[in-house]
């Protein structure tokens, strides 16, 4: 099998890669079977030299190679006919601007395997990005307190040349004694958002202690589905029927926004569930939250300020609750809001290697091997159709 990582071509450039050179070194070491070659490329923060410093042959062409690996989709024109795809497609929620893209992969005869689609027998992704999307945006949270509160100002992480450079920053974070923090979702942004906080030696505490408890330093609380949500008819939760009937709950965050300072948000949140707070909670003047890092960025959704996605360079702007709109960030009134939608990016080594780790480690022994039918499942297309698993696309693919 010949491997070819593929130079990034959607604009605007994506940095990230998704092997680091040393991973790739080590792919060629412990499977002796593959063939592992780089495409040159002048976008990655990992440099060609890097790769051909650790014995990686670097190519102009990768016409010749059996799986080819990207991160962002795939410019429709770069496609190669017959080729095995590796990349985040962003097609299986049917979304309309890649629609030409899987319909050019079906016409080239391309199998496509989404990353975001690979899971294990029982459901569980087993690749993603989701954990520095938590760890980036956990600190960008921290610049838009520092910077709402003129109290310090952090380095922007996409400035910092690694996640070392950037985690120094945190100590110039100072929060008032009694500062509350609550966080949403128990997967792998929750998790990068714990490491932060852990880095910064904020306490974590219980839902009950943040809800009911004063504290001399600043504290903070992680929330699951059953913290922030509760039946409609009073009955007590169960998260499986949570899961499949979520039109019976209502939410129960509101409590939390009551005596919380600052909201990061690590869940994941289907249309039919409770939004976390409403723009009628927002009004209110029991809401405390005045910095809100939606690491989620579901727009016009379950977070009520969430107007827009922000962008690396400018990843702030204000949420007026009275007025309903967007205003400066650090206006007086405002909820200052951070919801860049590509947080990854800001650490672009560190999140690559982060990802080429779970690679190895949990996609590429099936992709050798697939007897658990791992990669068969996640393919969205091959031999010039939609396999049976996304036939749910047909639909989309014939533009109905």
């Amino acid at each position: 099998m010949k491997i070819g990582i593929i130079k990034e071509g959607k604009i605007p450039s994506d940095e990230r890669v998704p092997m680091s050179p040393k991973q790739c070194a080590e792919v060629k070491t412990t499977f002796p079977n593959i063939e592992l070659v780089v495409q040159k490329s002048n976008v990655r923060r990992f440099k060609d030299e890097e790769y051909a410093n650790v014995g990686i042959t670097l190519v102009e062409s990768v016409d010749d190679c059996d799986v080819l690996m990207g991160v962002k989709e795939v410019p429709i024109k770069e496609l190669i006919a017959n080729k095995t795809y590796f990349y985040f497609s962003h097609t299986i929620k049917k979304q309309p601007y890649n629609r030409a893209l899987l319909l050019e992969m079906i016409k080239k005869n391309i199998k496509m395997v989404d990353y975001e689609t690979i899971t294990d027998v029982e459901g569980r992704r087993l690749i993603g990005f989701g954990r520095y999307a938590g760890v980036v945006g956990c600190y960008n949270s921290f610049f838009a307190y520092g910077k709402r509160e003129k109290a310090f100002d952090l380095k922007r992480a996409y400035l910092c040349d690694d996640r070392k450079e950037m985690e120094a920053e945190l100590k110039k974070v100072k929060l008032p004694i009694d500062y509350k923090i609550v966080i949403t979702g128990g997967g792998r942004v929750a998790g990068g958002i714990i490491e932060i906080l852990d880095v910064i030696g904020i306490k974590k505490v219980t839902p009950d202690e943040f809800l009911n408890q004063l504290f001399n330093e600043p504290v903070y609380t992680q929330l699951n589905v059953h913290d922030y949500n509760k039946r409609k008819d009073g009955k007590e939760f169960d998260s499986s029927d949570f899961f499949n009937h979520p039109t019976e709950f209502e939410g129960n965050f509101f409590r939390f926004a009551k005596v919380a300072d600052m909201y990061i948000s690590g869940h994941f949140w289907d249309e039919e569930a409770p939004f976390i707070f409403s723009r009628e909670e927002a009004r209110s003047p029991e809401f405390n939250i005045k910095v809100v890092g939606d690491i989620s960025c579901d727009i016009n959704g379950p977070v009520a300020c969430t107007l827009r996605p922000s962008t690396i360079k400018e990843p702030l702007y204000g949420y007026d609750p009275q007025q309903e709109k967007e205003v400066m960030f650090d206006s007086v009134d405002a909820i200052t809001v951070m919801a860049v939608d590509n947080l990854p990016c800001e650490l672009p080594k560190d999140a690559s290697a982060d990802f080429g780790r779970e690679f190895i480690d949990n996609v590429l022994p099936h992709l050798l091997n697939d007897e658990l039918g791992i990669i068969k499942n996640a393919t969205i297309c091959e031999n010039g159709d939609l396999t049976e698993t996304y036939e749910y696309l047909r639909d989309y693919v014939e533009g109905e």
